[in-house]
């Protein structure tokens, strides 16, 4: 996917603390939230994008720790979709 795809559907429907589903072309589907950090737009520029997973997710928001996150580049990304689906 390209980062303005990505960036698309990151920005509607305000999804900024809302986990969703990342699927992969070569592995398995991370559920995760996408984190808008300082280096956030630098990597978006290269499409590249800092996602927490979701068993992660109660530590990350106690301690916001940017070691807990894992960058995955959005070439690899087949779709987006909201948790639930």
């Amino acid at each position: 996917m390209t980062s303005e795809m990505i960036e698309k559907f990151v920005k509607q429907k305000n999804r900024k603390d809302i986990a969703v589903n990342v699927h992969f072309k070569d592995r398995d589907t991370v559920k995760g939230l996408f984190i808008l950090g300082m280096d956030y737009e630098e990597l978006k520029s290269k499409n590249f994008w800092r996602i927490v997973s979701s068993n992660c997710m109660k530590e990350w928001k106690q301690t916001n720790d940017v070691n807990l996150t894992r960058i995955f580049n959005g070439v690899s990304f087949t779709r987006l979709s909201d948790e639930q689906s």
